[in-house]
């Protein structure tokens, strides 16, 4: 029979339960669920084998916990990388670009992802700004890049009008 690895107390059993559950990083939830199992007499086998844990590494989840506590089942990934955030324009500069979308581009036809890059590339003091950025900044401010559909050259005017007028059967 494979012996039971013991945990230090620092918290109780109810404790350790309350965090598995209310944990939002799923990192943390399953260091918090696998100290949970442990502390209700499970193997570390069988508790690492029911959340999905190799054993080596639940291994050392416990003992980092029985030597640092509670602390020690932060995830430390996030503290790696900053929490930064990913648009390339603040609200004032957003608001800027709705209201110049309004108006036609400056090179005439209708606005696409490279024409409001090179806006955006303006507004931000930057030389170049990737063609997708304009694209999703054309789909976040809700822009709708429909046109009327092109004539025909050689359509006759006064045929068109007349169909236009008379109802179909």
């Amino acid at each position: 029979m494979p012996r039971k690895l013991r945990i230090i107390p620092h918290l109780s059993s109810a404790d350790l339960k309350e965090r598995y559950q209310t944990s939002c990083d799923p990192v943390e939830s399953r260091r918090w669920h696998l100290l949970w199992l442990v502390s209700e007499h499970h193997t570390l086998t069988a508790a690492a084998e029911a959340i999905g844990l190799g054993y080596d590494y639940a291994r050392r989840i416990v003992r980092t916990y029985n030597t640092e506590g509670v602390t020690s089942v932060r995830n430390r990934r996030r503290d790696k990388r900053p929490d930064q955030s990913r648009s390339l324009l603040n609200e004032h500069q957003l608001e800027e670009l709705k209201t110049r979308l309004k108006s036609p581009p400056a090179d005439g036809g209708v606005w696409s992802g490279p024409k409001v890059a090179r806006v955006m590339a303006q507004m931000l003091g930057r030389e170049h700004v990737w063609p997708q950025r304009g694209w999703d900044y054309l789909k976040l401010v809700g822009y709708s890049c429909q046109e009327p559909r092109p004539q025909h050259v050689k359509g006759d005017a006064e045929a068109k009008t007349a169909f236009k007028k008379t109802p179909h059967a």
